[in-house]
């Protein structure tokens, strides 16, 4: 009833909690007409300005030889035992992502998460670990080889840490999530809020998301030396937009499902 803040940024299941709460107000800036229908709410409570996409996030220096794995059914095999982390579903929203991700690309559907359940209790076979939170520096430090992670974490440690960094998205496919802005809700500062909304959305607002290996909202061209940075659009082509709404209400009975099953 009293923000202090205005504009909220989020992943996009939870801007439309914040939609659903009535913490945010419509607001539909400037370009929001070039944003894909996909990612953004139909009257303007949220918009998205950046994605990640969801894949392997691998330190090839810690794999001990064995090849970079090309898809999700790889980290099934016995050579990649002890070396496959994600993070904790119940309690991850990356963790969830992944779960989404999986399950979609082994052919489970919202209503039906059948097949990331029984992957995932395939892969408890092979010793995974499970951290409960963000774990880019364990992947940095070679303590976990392969991480289920965005490919902005991937590209940021390949272009700017010491070591060997790859990013795959997998053969089977993956899935788009976007991160999104909405203006609050009886916000104090509501017109300078609406102009810094309408620059993350502008031409020079968009390119100054691909310097941390963000892929813009808008489908504007990347420069030529940001462009060489990421795989090649034939690899984001297996990069699915899902319908965030769906998976947010299938996330209970998922993750209830995964408590009992597969913890």
């Amino acid at each position: 009833s009293n923000p202090v803040g205005d504009i909220g940024y989020f992943g996009v299941t939870f801007g439309m909690k914040a939609k659903a709460q009535d913490a945010l107000e419509a607001y539909k800036p400037a370009n929001w007409d070039q944003v894909p229908a996909g990612l953004k709410d139909a009257d303007g409570y949220w918009t998205t300005i950046h994605s990640g996409t969801l894949g392997l996030f691998v330190n090839k220096d810690a794999l001990g030889g064995k090849p970079v794995p090309a898809c999700w059914k790889d980290l099934l095999k016995p050579d990649y035992k002890g070396m496959v982390g994600y993070l904790d579903p119940s309690s991850a929203a990356v963790g969830y992502v992944g779960a989404v991700a999986v399950n979609l690309a082994l052919g489970g559907s919202q209503s039906n998460f059948d097949p990331a359940l029984s992957f995932f209790k395939d892969l408890r076979k092979n010793d995974p670990i499970v951290p409960k939170q963000t774990s880019y520096a364990r992947v940095v430090s070679g303590e976990i080889p392969i991480l289920f992670d965005y490919d902005f974490n991937a590209y940021r440690a390949k272009y700017t840490e010491k070591g060997n960094f790859e990013f795959v998205i997998p053969c089977e496919g993956s899935v788009v999530f976007p991160y999104v802005v909405g203006l609050v809700k009886n916000a104090p500062d509501k017109d300078k809020a609406k102009k810094v909304i309408d620059y993350l959305l502008s031409d020079k607002g968009q390119a100054i998301w691909t310097n941390a290996y963000l892929r813009p909202a808008r489908p504007i061209e990347l420069p030529e030396a940001v462009k060489t940075k990421f795989l090649p659009d034939s690899d984001y082509a297996r990069a699915k937009s899902v319908n965030w709404g769906d998976m947010e209400t299938a996330q209970k009975a998922f993750v209830d499902r995964y408590l009992s099953e597969v913890r």
